[in-house]
């Protein structure tokens, strides 16, 4: 790209150019020196984005609030003009290298320096992000490094020019691969991140952008170590010589006036891109799993994952050993040739019950028939679940990461409330609540428990909690750094006593997996936490006897829990339920022996793959559910006989076919059950309530104003208690 002049000697504005310009997301980036003197650094936009008939507009606003802006990681804006022909936007000039020179020409950094830059990276999109505003192309190229820290421009052109523009998640995927460049010397290598950046920056790649931690979360997590900063300068003195020499060559050059020629019309350069720099590390994003849920909602929804579906559909449908037929999962058009015919679902909104307030967007929520626990990033509070008034005194326990499909902190079970959480003066903790008053049974450190240090302990990422028969299971993926697709992955089981937080007993192992809690009995389920392309199992294992291994029996498709997080199984009256066959059928097996009792596969008919979710039950254990696709689908727990088929209609927001939400995350709290209303949520962010006889909707509920991620919800009793953004609302389960 060229910008007006002639020659090097160019000028912009009342700016003239220093040198050449390197090419920097949406633009082209040049040092440049006002008539009196003043450097700064001008970012000029490309032909192309300056031709869009809306980003004048965008720019201009992203501008004005750039403006406002001020953070010790921040370069901010001192000049703009959206208007020119050549749109330009000039910051503070700051002396530096450009993290892409400097890792190049000096390879990777070490791991106190990648800390400094993790952090300030993150102060600085914090500004950014509360402030409501995006960067949109932090990368190698755009991250400045400078003797007191990294900085980073108040306004990155990519987020006003964009169209549609990247969200904060954007923001947060572009830092944890920028940290990941300069920790692995320019490559993609996840083994190069250090042990105490290993995990949160493996967050903020995750493929699923609700799952990433905000920006004031990785700076609550590098503040909560305790590591001590790097002493002296922070950058090697190779990396410090460069930077001096870099500034004195700017300080000397010249600049000179020169006419300023018609509009450029070069194509712009071929840098870089943060969005090229995606592409390039998508193969390890999705490796690196364990990410946090964004504090305020914010990100974006994922299609389903590939690999994740059952195989296409054909004409033949086998019988499960009742002899019952196979219901085939109903086509777009609602028929089906056997089995009950789908219902579609339609029903009037929902009619609050109460509606709260609060000054933190909670992260997690768990309830009882009578109290509700909401968790936010500073402080634990209790709600009376009929009124929502405050039931006991908050307390100073937090959870800043919240719950996602790979990290759930919350349990109740017998009067008692667990929750994985950190207080101002400890990180690590599992706590128990008294249901009856809201004060704290025991705590326990996570890391003090465990005889392998802090290995399988974090509050960050792929371990959730879950309570039965007096006890209490974390289960989770031990973190030995290895992300690589074909190597297993090792999961544990830890087991505490619920009365008094006494470590019970702990297992590992490749064969431990997504395991399953049932509400009762002491038979837990686990996968093989192996890779998809390799065959797979699931196992009983014996909580009666300490995590012994029970019976087996092997999956044709196991890539589905090759995922770590929360269960893709099932449980009802005494039986395991599963996805077996190509992932298009439900298995049903004994969980005292491991025998098959029946089993149902799912067609579809137009030759699609097959998108079974995670099967759930109703309280009583006498009805199945399982999500496939776009329908919801009941049967009998006894012997598989289908009692009804609810379909959503119409089309998403996103322009394919709504998906219930458990067929399209894979797990989750993501459908649930009262007595008799079944719950579950849909890919266009709709909470319907569905009557647990007929398959018919009794109500529907969706916020236009809900985070992009959608709502957290959670079933106490017979009312449904959702949080969206600061406020909390509960609804009854048949209305009003």
């Amino acid at each position: 790209m060229e910008v007006p002049g002639a020659g090097r000697h160019r000028r912009i504005g009342p700016y003239a150019l220093l040198g050449s310009g390197r090419t920097v997301g949406g633009g082209e980036l040049f040092a440049a020196r006002t008539d009196e003197g003043l450097l700064v650094t001008v970012t000029v936009a490309g032909p192309g984005p300056a031709a869009n008939p809306e980003f004048r507009d965008r720019l201009r606003a992203a501008v004005e609030a750039a403006r406002r802006l001020s953070g010790a990681f921040l370069v901010p804006v001192v000049d703009a003009d959206a208007d020119a022909p050549v749109p330009w936007v000039a910051t503070r000039f700051t002396a530096g290298l450009p993290l892409r020179h400097a890792v190049d020409r000096h390879g990777a950094l070490g791991e106190p320096a990648l800390r400094v830059l993790a952090d300030g990276l993150a102060r600085a999109l914090a500004v950014l992000h509360g402030a409501g505003t995006v960067h949109g192309e932090v990368d190698p190229d755009s991250v400045l490094l400078t003797m007191d820290g990294p900085r980073i421009g108040a306004l990155g052109l990519a987020g006003a020019t964009a169209s549609p523009p990247p969200s904060p998640t954007d923001d947060m995927f572009g830092l944890g691969a920028t940290v990941l460049y300069a920790a692995s010397g320019g490559g993609q290598d996840t083994d190069a991140l250090p042990g105490s950046l290993r995990e949160v920056i493996g967050g903020c790649l995750y493929p699923e952008p609700s799952d990433r931690p905000t920006a004031e979360q990785l700076v609550d997590y590098l503040e909560h170590q305790g590591l001590p900063a790097p002493e002296g300068g922070w950058l090697p003195p190779a990396v410090t010589a460069d930077m001096a020499a870099a500034a004195a060559a700017v300080g000397s050059a010249r600049a000179v006036q020169v006419p300023v020629p018609p509009r450029p019309v070069r194509a712009p350069g071929t840098g870089v891109s943060r969005r090229n720099l995606i592409i390039s590390l998508a193969g390890g994003a999705a490796l690196l799993g364990g990410g946090a849920a964004a504090l305020a909602f914010s990100g974006d929804s994922a299609p389903p994952p590939e690999g994740r579906a059952g195989g296409p559909g054909t004409t033949a449908r086998p019988t499960h050993p009742s002899g019952a037929r196979t219901p085939s999962a109903p086509s777009p058009s609602g028929s089906s040739a056997d089995g009950p015919e789908p219902v579609v679902l339609a029903g009037p909104d929902a009619v609050e019950d109460w509606s709260r307030t609060g000054k933190r967007a909670p992260t997690c929520l768990e309830a009882s028939d009578k109290v509700v626990m909401v968790v936010t990033d500073k402080a634990t509070s209790f709600m009376e679940a009929a009124s929502g008034d405050r039931a006991f005194d908050a307390l100073n326990t937090r959870n800043s990461f919240g719950a996602n499909m790979s990290h759930y902190p919350t349990a109740y079970a017998d009067g008692v409330f667990y929750l994985f959480c950190e207080t101002p003066g400890q990180f690590g903790l599992l706590a128990a609540f008294d249901a009856a008053d809201g004060k704290v049974k025991w705590a326990v450190s996570l890391a003090a428990s465990d005889p392998g240090g802090a290995k399988i302990v974090s509050n960050y990422g792929r371990q959730y909690l879950a309570a039965s028969g007096g006890t209490v299971y974390v289960c989770g993926l031990v973190r030995d750094g290895k992300f690589s697709v074909d190597a297993p992955k090792t999961g544990y089981i830890r087991a505490f006593a619920a009365t008094t937080g006494k470590k019970l007993w702990q297992v590992q192992g490749t064969d431990i997996n997504n395991v399953l809690v049932p509400p009762s009995g002491s038979r837990l389920l686990a996968a093989s936490a192996i890779p998809a392309k390799q065959p797979g199992r699931v196992q009983m294992i014996d909580a009666a006897r300490k995590g012994a291994r029970g019976w087996k029996v092997p999956l044709r498709y196991p890539s589905s829990y090759f995922s770590t997080g929360w269960p893709l199984t099932g449980y009802a009256d005494g039986n395991f339920l599963f996805a077996g066959g190509k992932g298009d059928t439900l298995s049903v097996v004994d969980a005292a022996t491991g025998t098959e009792k029946w089993h149902q596969r799912f067609e579809a008919r137009n030759g699609d793959r097959v998108s079974m979710g995670a099967p759930f039950s109703s309280l009583d254990g006498a009805t199945v559910y399982v999500p496939v696709g776009s329908e919801l689908v009941a049967l009998a727990t006894a012997d598989g006989t289908p009692r009804w088929i609810a379909t959503l209609d119409g089309a998403s927001d996103t322009g394919g076919a709504n998906l219930f939400k458990a067929s399209l995350r894979l797990g989750g709290r993501e459908a649930q059950c009262s007595a008799d209303t079944v719950f579950a949520t849909d890919s266009a962010k709709t909470l319907w309530a569905i009557d647990a006889a007929t398959g018919r909707a009794r109500w529907k509920y969706s916020d236009p104003s809900q985070p992009d991620v959608g709502f957290r919800w959670t079933v106490g009793g017979d009312r449904v208690f959702i949080a969206s953004h600061l406020t909390m609302t509960a609804i009854a389960a048949h209305g009003r």
